[in-house]
């Protein structure tokens, strides 16, 4: 059941100054606490079935060996939370997410169990969550468990589990008594940074994240999540279907996620962006935020791609500081022409 907040494990850390710890994260390797996110279990003999209506993946598919993004969406096709889950066994699925809505979804879920046999709750404190990143990451797992997993990869080091993850990130989970030592053995070759850091490495891999802020505010083809395969199309029904599929197959898409650098020191989930083709309508969303290596904020938003197009974005205001953009490393697919229902008039 969901109850009051659970405290997250901490893990006693000493992590590096921010600025150093970004460069470490973009040349070398970091490992980060991350107490922040808090782990859901769904657990029972219906787990599958019930996740397979709500999440906007194939949970059916999903074996002990890969992770999955996916979205928990409203009936109204907006994203409610997108996360990394992932199967612990036959009928038990944990799902990695901000833990600054993991609550509100908690109970979200719940109230679609009805009489399913199905249970959802918050397991956050019994696991020490470890983030390793940068280019060196795999090969300080490598040293310490023997393996790196692929990216979304489940690999298990007897207690520990470890998901690979886009942009040299791994998570590594284990059991809150044996973390602190994890977290020693893991910091002998990687430099210990704050939470920022593993949100920089989180915004420069491309993955847009939900957090309260920007709750029930885009559909998940603005977060790419069709890219960063978070949809399936072939699953059948699931709350926000609907919405989410006519996006798809009436190509009626006129907005993706595009990552961006702002000087200006402070950018937040929310702020809103501005471009000349919309005046003082504002045009963009900022969805999550991180310093940058050598200053400033690199974040990703989901942006009009008309005003993309025109170019010379601007935060906050019309006559905000200007931003600049960053390569994503995937690639964003072009719009596809929008098309009529089935048996419309030409």
């Amino acid at each position: 059941m969901i109850g009051p907040p659970v405290t997250p494990a901490m893990i006693p850390t000493n992590p590096a100054p921010l600025a150093t710890a970004l460069a470490a994260a973009r040349d070398a390797a970091v490992i980060c606490d991350l107490a922040p996110l808090s782990v859901l279990a769904i657990t029972g003999p219906d787990a599958v079935a019930f996740l397979q209506g709500q999440l906007s993946t194939d949970v059916a598919a999903l074996d002990l060996c890969t992770a999955s993004h996916t979205s928990f969406n409203s009936p109204q096709g907006r994203m409610l939370a997108n996360f990394v889950l992932w199967r612990d066994g036959p009928s038990d699925f944990r799902a990695l997410m901000p833990g600054d809505i993991a609550g509100a979804v908690g109970k979200r879920l719940k109230m679609y169990v009805l009489r399913s046999k199905v249970a959802v709750d918050d397991v956050s404190a019994l696991s020490g969550r470890l983030g390793v990143g940068g280019p060196r990451a795999k090969a300080v797992l490598e040293g310490v468990l023997g393996a790196g997993p692929a990216n979304m990869a489940v690999l298990r080091a007897g207690d520990v589990t470890v998901i690979g993850l886009p942009g040299q990130r791994y998570v590594a989970l284990a059991p809150v008594e044996q973390a602190a030592a994890l977290l020693d053995r893991l910091g002998r070759d990687a430099l210990e940074a704050p939470y920022p850091v593993w949100e920089w490495l989180t915004v420069r891999a491309g993955i847009p994240v939900v957090t309260a802020p920007i709750q029930n505010q885009i559909v998940a083809q603005a977060a790419n999540w069709d890219v960063l395969g978070g949809l399936d199309f072939r699953k059948g029904c699931y709350t926000g279907q609907e919405i989410i599929a006519r996006m798809q197959y009436l190509g009626r898409l006129k907005e993706r996620s595009f990552a961006f650098h702002a000087d200006h020191a402070k950018v937040g989930a929310g702020a809103r962006l501005y471009g000349p083709p919309f005046g003082d309508q504002a045009c963009g969303l900022v969805v999550n935020a991180a310093p940058a290596p050598g200053g400033g904020t690199d974040f990703l938003a989901v942006v009009q791609l008309a005003a993309v197009e025109a170019g010379e974005l601007r935060l906050d205001a019309p006559d905000g500081p200007l931003v600049s953009p960053l390569p994503l490393p995937y690639e964003v697919p072009p719009p596809a022409p929008p098309r009529g229902r089935v048996g419309a008039p030409a």
